[in-house]
């Protein structure tokens, strides 16, 4: 009687088959590198964004064999819809059920947030009841992956914006608007009024806007999607050789990209990019101000500089910055005598300001590229978690292009399943947090041992 249909292990198990649960673990990598990617440490907003995840990423499980019932009856009897051990209308249920917990989840995190889980929620729903089979399901469920990495940041800008007014609040005697300006303090920061005025922390650019700083590392992860999406439309039936190997060499592209020297650290300001003007003498902008500073204008004297803490593009290009501030051919301080049109003497590479005497000095040499990786040691984390995401993703990328037979095709899917958390950890390191990278890293082992149980296509 114990092993019959109606057992509560065996529905326990079939519940575990339908959702898939052992790709539970590529979830909470999402939040968390988002939260890394615009500099907040892990709190309350990104713990209801990886609840939120969760939700929306079991209840796109549950609708996906829904949706695929007749489907998998042909090519996968054994899934736990045909086999009759879950009835449709249940999944169906689950699927809806899920959704508005993930929903629930997303608001207590902040309008902002549930905007982008709603966002999220639509593109898990779309892709399942129309979009899979079509040309757009794989770039549906790139953006389902990016959409989730920006809800962690979304939270956590969020959830830090509401606990520094609230500080704010508590210190000014009352609470200030964020658009309402007030006196400054150098680096700033707003001064409260009155005697014994209290130095308050500049306000947070929060909500969408706030987390833009994370959209490289969510396309990123979206791309890495795209991939394992394409592949495993092949995974039933094999015969693709072309597909592994194109994704195959899109995972080098990209863990190639989370290395690149010539960017800088996603969402931070490069070293050498100096704001232009006076402004620019003094203490250093608070972070969370230089972003909001940088998105508001133009370059222009006193104001910040346009390409400040976005990917690091001007140092990309040469465009080191001069005594004063500046870019190259743009003079900053009051009464100086600006650089005509099309002189690059101080942008070009290798080559430093001017010296006395007006000809060109040679910069010195930079230091290599392995010389900085042992001395930094987050860059060395970094390093070896991209390692680790190659060597999960590339080897059965290649073994199902070799031989594009079912078997080999769906354990590559596995095997990119599971790369999406060294690439998370990865991308929460290159973003300045290599604890928060060594947590998601944490999650391989579990992911791991749950995978022999229960398949992950």
């Amino acid at each position: 009687m114990g092993s019959g249909r109606g057992a509560p292990r065996q529905r326990l198990r079939a519940w575990a088959e339908l959702l898939r649960v052992s790709a539970l673990f590529s979830v909470p990598g999402d939040a968390l590198a988002g939260a890394a990617a615009v500099g907040r440490r892990p709190g309350r907003g990104t713990a209801l964004a990886i609840g939120a995840s969760l939700c929306l990423y079991e209840a796109g499980m549950a609708l996906n064999d829904w949706a695929d019932r007749d489907e998998d009856a042909v090519d996968r009897p054994h899934r736990p819809i045909p086999s009759g051990r879950i009835s449709p209308a249940a999944a169906l249920g689950a699927a809806g059920v899920l959704t508005a917990a993930g929903l629930a989840l997303a608001a207590r995190a902040g309008r902002p947030a549930l905007t982008v889980a709603t966002g999220l929620a639509a593109t898990v729903w779309a892709y399942d009841l129309h979009l899979k089979h079509t040309k757009a399901g794989p770039a549906a469920m790139a953006a389902a992956r990016s959409l989730d990495l920006l809800l962690g940041a979304t939270a956590a800008v969020t959830a830090t914006g509401t606990a520094r007014r609230t500080r704010a609040g508590a210190a000014g005697g009352g609470s200030r608007p964020d658009n309402v300006a007030g006196p400054r303090t150098a680096a700033g920061a707003l001064r409260t009024p009155g005697p014994g005025p209290v130095i308050l922390p500049p306000p947070t650019r929060g909500g969408l806007t706030g987390a833009l700083p994370a959209l490289p590392a969510a396309l990123v992860l979206g791309a890495h999607t795209y991939g394992v999406t394409a592949v495993s439309r092949h995974e039933t039936q094999g015969g693709s050789t072309g597909t592994p190997l194109a994704v195959l060499a899109t995972t080098t592209a990209l863990a190639a990209a989370v290395l690149g020297e010539w960017r800088g650290r996603w969402g931070q300001r490069p070293e050498g990019l100096a704001t232009t003007g006076p402004a620019s003498v003094g203490p250093a902008p608070h972070p969370e101000a230089s972003f909001a500073r940088a998105a508001d204008s133009g370059a222009g004297p006193g104001r910040a500089a346009p390409l400040e803490g976005i990917l690091g593009w001007a140092a990309a290009l040469g465009m080191t910055s001069q005594p004063g501030g500046g870019f190259p051919g743009q003079s900053a301080v009051p009464g100086a005598t600006p650089q005509p049109e099309g002189t690059l003497r101080s942008g070009l590479p290798g080559w430093a300001q001017a010296g006395p005497g007006g000809g060109a000095v040679p910069a010195p040499r930079p230091e290599s590229l392995l010389g900085r990786t042992v001395a930094d040691p987050t860059r060395l984390l970094t390093l070896a978690l991209t390692g680790a995401y190659l060597r999960t993703a590339a080897p059965p990328l290649l073994h199902a292009a070799l031989n594009p037979s079912p078997p080999l095709t769906q354990r590559a899917v596995g095997g990119g399943i599971r790369a999406m958390i060294p690439l998370q950890a990865a991308l929460a390191a290159r973003a300045g947090s290599p604890v928060t990278g060594l947590a998601v890293m944490g999650l391989v082992p579990l992911a791991r041992s749950l995978a022999r149980k229960v398949s992950l296509t």
